[in-house]
């Protein structure tokens, strides 16, 4: 007879989420693991199977996560350019952007590695291109090009600010998003 789980797997891989961010997946044991989130080792291996099965399914759900966020985001604000710069602020507050910067990379590492994780990356940034495009652009291939620019200015922007820090970072980023915006999106008419 099986035992009910009396923790979800959500509330095991948040928690792990933020044991690997910490330490680094390199450094993620089964013991560290059993410490963080409340289950003995052996349940997390029969739950993940081997280590690389711990860490694939702490990203995917961290990928679940940044998909649903991305969604209500998209979903709540307007479809504007003002809106495309808010989007991007929503998804990476200021808070979280020290943390995203240095830690982040380590499981960014991880997700290049391995062909599930990137995958699933790609498949995000399909989706983030295509809300980011159509707040910028109402024919399709232009609010494509624009919504892979954008998104590559604002991941270059974030890893630039981390080096230098000259301001903090909300100021830092809505100011290159909205130069950018300025500089390349065409003013649309008030039809």
């Amino acid at each position: 007879m099986t035992r009910n789980k009396t923790i979800s797997d959500e509330a095991v891989l948040d928690a792990l989420l933020s044991l690997i961010l910490t330490i680094g997946p390199d450094n993620l044991t089964f013991a560290k693991a059993a410490g963080a989130c409340g289950l003995a080792a052996a349940t997390l291996v029969q739950r993940y199977g081997d280590r690389q099965g711990l860490v694939r399914s702490i990203l995917l759900r961290s990928w679940d996560r940044l998909d649903a966020e991305t969604t209500a985001a998209d979903a709540e604000l307007p479809v504007s350019v003002d809106s495309a710069v808010d989007l991007l602020m929503r998804l990476m507050p200021p808070e979280l952007a020290d943390r995203n910067a240095s830690d982040g990379l380590l499981l960014l590492r991880e997700d290049v590695r391995d062909p599930v994780l990137r995958a699933r990356g790609a498949r995000w940034a399909r989706q983030i291109v295509e809300a980011l495009g159509r707040r910028l652009s109402t024919e399709p291939q232009e609010a494509q090009r624009l919504g892979w620019q954008m998104a590559c200015l604002w991941q270059g922007a974030h890893t630039w600010w981390a080096f230098t820090q000259a301001e903090p970072f909300e100021t830092a980023m809505r100011r290159v998003l909205e130069d950018w915006c300025r500089s390349v999106v065409p003013v649309r008419s008030a039809n």
